[in-house]
């Protein structure tokens, strides 16, 4: 599907996997440059949720655009990447707010399917999971959680005029490979001692690996999903 095809402020494709009929809580998960809604879709079972609350995970496709840094070349992505190298990204932060937005149209349509922002976690790899830093963190109302994997954060500045009191607590899974050489773990850790800098609860993990995910890190998510959600249980 090109760009053509659909606009970002029109609700984006995505596949929908429950774990339960009428699940309580939602799970938007962005993927990475280049890959699709299903790249994470083989990750439901393995996170061990059978016998939690029901679950509505929800994994968007990015629209095809140029992605200046790889030449031009069309691809799904949530916004173009102008540069980068080891170290650092230069984005389009126009079109990061693009995308922004779009999930936040996917979170007003959990909503009104009954599943309030206070169960809606965003999770992402990397540049799904800048977007999910970005859309949470700037969120006007409580969410559930943030899963950050293999990430960072695109643009400090934006989080910096942007991020809003109403998730200035909420809960944040980071982790990243020690042997990633797309998106360096110094990012990553640049991100997570932003974050705790600014006082919020970053969960941090790094595993020895390369820009992928591992069977310990799924297991390690599944764990946390199911504490927060017992959290946000009693906390009703």
């Amino acid at each position: 599907m090109h760009d053509e095809e659909y606009r970002l402020d029109e609700l984006l494709p995505a596949i929908e996997i429950e774990t339960v009929a009428m699940p309580r809580f939602s799970v938007i998960w962005m993927h990475g440059l280049g890959a699709d809604g299903s790249d994470f879709e083989a990750i439901v079972p393995e996170l061990g949720l059978e016998d939690g609350p029901g679950v509505r995970f929800i994994f968007p496709h990015a629209p095809h655009i140029p992605v200046t840094c790889n030449g031009g070349y069309v691809k799904p992505a949530w916004y173009d990447i102008v540069s980068l190298d080891s170290s650092s990204r230069t984005v389009d932060v126009t079109g990061l707010l693009g995308s922004r937005q779009a999930i936040r149209r996917l979170i007003a349509r959990e909503n009104r399917r009954g599943v309030p922002c206070p169960n809606i976690f965003l999770a992402g790899f990397s540049q799904g999971g800048a977007v999910a830093y970005t859309t949470a963190l700037s969120h006007a109302e409580s969410l559930a959680g943030v899963i950050a994997l293999s990430t960072y954060i695109p643009s400090v500045q934006l989080l910096e005029q942007e991020a809003t009191a109403a998730n200035r607590t909420v809960a944040i899974f980071a982790a990243h490979g020690s042997d990633d050489d797309v998106v360096s773990s110094e990012l990553g850790i640049r991100a997570r001692d932003f974050l705790t800098g600014r006082g919020y609860r970053v969960e941090w993990h790094e595993y020895p690996m390369p820009h992928s995910v591992c069977l310990e890190e799924v297991q390690e998510i599944g764990r946390w999903l199911k504490d927060r959600m017992a959290a946000s249980r009693v906390a009703a």
